[in-house]
């Protein structure tokens, strides 16, 4: 039976007002799991973490929060993964602080497979919200796995784009896993739920308090092998996830636009400090060295067919995405994803009126 099977010390651990993730280390430190730690004498715990930390552990009565913890972790969809659980993400123990716990619904293979985050403004021009779709849906396509926030804007267009593709996403929330901010993001937040990932290290309950959300663009950042900022004012809290990312030893990218636009003075100062300056799909592709395979799907979903076929069922001539999906026998969320692939490729353009036309070689 697995750690995250049997969750109860970990949670009554985690559960402690006042018990943050550096003493909850100290204690797995010393103690080594968390049963131990609450066996521990109290002289013991003062050598550990001081007077005021040990009587909290001992006399803290958190059975109620802890009970509906419980309760979740009853749930087929839910997981809990603790800091010693296999499936807990690997890339995140190696940021400074780690959650102790996880709360995690959805996908749990996603969570050790190769990452890239998408993030930026939550009030994007409509080129940047496509721009984060597409470069989503490709790279997602081309087997990493998109990593955002769950945000209106960049991150909600990011997700939607990787949603589709095998790569899927994976969403760290800022509020506990039981609630979704914002609520306009309701409908998206069960998606990724179905075909991707949400991941909170918040107990449930959180509410979307303004300091929860720098500290999960850690995760973030840690999660992944680099970030790309598509669009972003200066004052945009995805500049301090690029921070974040540069401190943890990860790329990062970002797309330029307009002199003229605010929305893109964030990407140009974070390219000015260094940042990568992205074009295109390849261009991040290269600079992270990836040269894996299309993520393949879970048992049960069909793999997309090749470009090349779509590009047959294609031809020369004007046709729109129904009549593709039809000719080639695909659904129109696979052929949607090869499409925005293709067209970021230069081997398809967009016409007028929902059509597609594939552009000769060269």
């Amino acid at each position: 039976m697995s750690l995250a099977e049997s969750p109860t010390d970990w949670l009554r651990l985690t559960l402690i007002p006042g018990l943050g993730g550096e003493t909850q280390r100290k204690l797995l430190a010393a103690f080594g799991l968390p049963d131990a730690a609450f066996k521990a004498s109290r002289s013991a715990l003062v050598a550990v973490i001081g007077e005021k930390r040990a009587d909290l552990l001992l006399n803290t009565d958190n059975r109620a929060a802890l009970a509906q913890a419980l309760a979740w972790c009853e749930k087929a969809e839910n997981r809990l993964l603790c800091l010693a659980d296999a499936d807990y993400p690997q890339s995140l123990l190696q940021v400074a602080d780690p959650p102790t716990v996880l709360y995690v619904r959805g996908r749990v293979d996603l969570l050790n497979r190769p990452a890239l985050a998408i993030v930026g403004s939550r009030n994007p021009t409509p080129q940047g919200a496509a721009n984060a779709e597409r470069f989503a849906a490709a790279l997602a396509a081309a087997g990493l796995t998109i990593t955002s926030g769950l945000a209106l804007g960049i991150d909600a267009a990011a997700h939607r784009g990787a949603l589709p593709s095998a790569g899927s996403t994976v969403a760290f929330i800022g509020t506990g896993i039981d609630r979704v901010y914002p609520a306009r993001n309701q409908q998206l937040a069960l998606a990724i739920a179905e075909g991707g990932t949400l991941v909170s290290e918040f107990p449930l309950g959180t509410p979307p308090a303004a300091a929860n959300f720098p500290r999960r663009n850690r995760l973030i950042s840690g999660f992944s092998r680099g970030v790309l900022v598509v669009e972003a004012t200066t004052e945009s809290g995805s500049l301090i996830t690029a921070r974040l990312a540069a401190e943890q030893g990860r790329e990062v990218f970002a797309i330029p636009g307009s002199i003229h636009s605010p929305q893109s003075r964030g990407c140009h100062k974070l390219i000015k400090q260094g940042a990568k300056l992205v074009e295109t799909v390849q261009d991040v592709l290269d600079e992270i060295g990836w040269t894996g395979s299309p993520a393949m799907p879970p048992d049960g979903v069909r793999a997309p067919a090749s470009a090349d076929a779509l590009l047959q069922a294609m031809s020369f001539e004007p046709c729109t995405l129904d009549d593709l999906a039809s000719r080639s026998g695909l659904t129109a969320d696979v052929v949607s994803v090869m499409l925005l692939h293709l067209e970021l490729d230069g081997r398809v353009a967009t016409l007028p009126g929902g059509h597609y036309q594939q552009l000769p070689p060269g």
